[in-house]
């Protein structure tokens, strides 16, 4: 059975394409690949939600206040079971709720068919969807005219600025959850072209701290390790860029017993790296000498045909940038042999006679590779996100367009929450201390 949707009323079409029966119309509108995957969406969910205790005491009082009731919220972030936490959480503070994902290799359809059937969301994602596809399903989950708009890249704010102006008026605003969507959030707020407010939540403390570095740091080595089977103790492990992502991944790589290099443009992150106990140089440099590459520099260029002759036979090539542009694989594609090595894993032959490899077609390795960030890290970040998202659907008339940060008090009263989530308590500042760390006298 395969779950499409048709343009009639997006009315969800369900059609058994062994048989050619014709298509029934049923009640929900989404399109996923195939319902019958559900019960193994199920379990991932119900396995990532019993170690979500942040987002279940949010949803318990997102069912007593409902925050959401008569708010449209359509949500683009990494479909896979951590995200339709996020989903139902919302959606049981009264969201009407439409989720899509922002990249087409890391939605897991079997979490799409359980989130589209399970009521209370409608859902447009299917795994190594084309680029039309991936298109018309953001777009799809966009023509609901949403209020707020939960976005990871900046993909659904595009698709809404240049495609779907006349939705604008409808927007509350929204929460964007990655560092590449907050630098475009900030390009545009720069020539005033952002038309409502953006709280940049991946700026939280108790975001980037915790999912930028720990998360990356883990999940990235998870789908390198679960894709290649490869010993990482002793290898060249060439680490591009050196921010909170580049930090993480840097850290474990020193830990699985890696020796490790760092490429940096700036300056100050490549004397943190050098202090830091790891070696510093251009990727001119690092290219002959790599074993394995990770960039992490959400920017475009990183790896390309300059350093490709460079690189030793055999070398393998991931990205942990949010696009699939810091390694060229397309230019890969156009001048190399390409021959499938095995799952997730592209073999290019060069002109040279060295061949090296590509995992997960340069997209997120820790998506397209694997499940993502482990899902207690996940559960801060979404708690950020469901309530950054309340602050804006219950302030939104005291907001102008722009890029805004996560509220200080969110930020904190998540923090706290975490660490009681984990049976620890810290200390308070008693009014003496207050007034001496506030006084400006002696």
């Amino acid at each position: 059975m395969k779950i499409s949707s048709k343009n009639v009323g997006h009315d969800l079409q369900i059609a058994d394409n062994a048989a050619h029966t014709s298509a029934k119309t049923v009640k929900h509108e989404s399109s996923v690949r195939d319902v019958s995957l559900a019960p193994s969406g199920e379990k991932k969910i119900a396995w990532a939600w019993r170690n979500m205790p942040l987002l279940q005491a949010i949803k318990a009082d997102f069912e007593k206040t409902k925050p959401f009731a008569g708010v449209k919220v359509t949500l683009s972030v990494h479909l896979e079971a951590k995200t339709a936490c996020l989903c139902r959480t919302l959606a049981a503070g009264g969201a009407e709720m439409y989720a899509t994902g922002c990249n087409p290799l890391s939605t897991q359809d079997d979490v799409a068919a359980a989130l589209a059937t399970g009521g209370g969301v409608f859902v447009y994602a299917m795994h190594g969807a084309t680029a039309e596809e991936y298109e018309r399903h953001l777009t799809m989950a966009l023509e609901c005219g949403p209020n707020v708009i939960i976005d990871d890249g900046g993909d659904l704010i595009n698709i809404m600025h240049t495609k779907l102006k006349h939705l604008i008026p409808g927007v509350y605003g929204g929460c964007e959850e990655t560092t590449t969507g907050i630098k475009r959030l900030y390009s545009m707020a720069a020539d005033k072209s952002l038309r409502f407010p953006m709280i940049a939540v991946n700026d939280a403390n108790c975001k980037y701290l915790f999912d930028n570095r720990y998360g990356t740091g883990q999940s990235v080595w998870d789908g390198i390790n679960r894709t290649t089977n490869l010993i990482v103790a002793g290898k060249n492990v060439v680490v591009a860029g050196y921010g909170w992502c580049g930090k993480g991944i840097a850290m474990r790589a020193k830990g699985f017993g890696a020796k490790v290099f760092v490429t940096e443009i700036d300056p100050v992150k490549a004397l943190e790296a050098m202090m830091d106990g790891f070696e510093v140089m251009p990727m001119d440099a690092a290219a002959g000498i790599g074993d394995l590459f990770i960039t992490a520099t959400g920017c475009k260029d990183v790896i390309t045909e300059h350093h490709f002759g460079k690189i030793k036979d055999g070398a393998v090539l991931c990205n942990a940038g949010h696009f699939n542009v810091e390694v060229d694989v397309a230019w890969l594609d156009k001048n190399a042999k390409r021959c499938e090595a095995k799952p997730n894993i592209m073999g290019y032959t060069l002109a040279n006679g060295k061949t090296i490899f590509i995992l997960a077609e340069g997209r997120l390795v820790n998506l397209a590779s694997g499940d993502g960030h482990p899902v207690e890290i996940m559960d801060m970040s979404f708690a950020i996100q469901a309530l950054s998202a309340r602050y804006i659907a219950q302030n939104h008339s005291n907001l102008s367009p722009g890029v805004i940060p996560v509220p200080k008090e969110i930020d904190l009263d998540v923090a706290l929450k975490k660490l009681a989530s984990c049976g620890l308590s810290i200390d308070k500042l008693n009014e003496e201390q207050v007034k001496y760390l506030t006084s400006w006298e002696l």
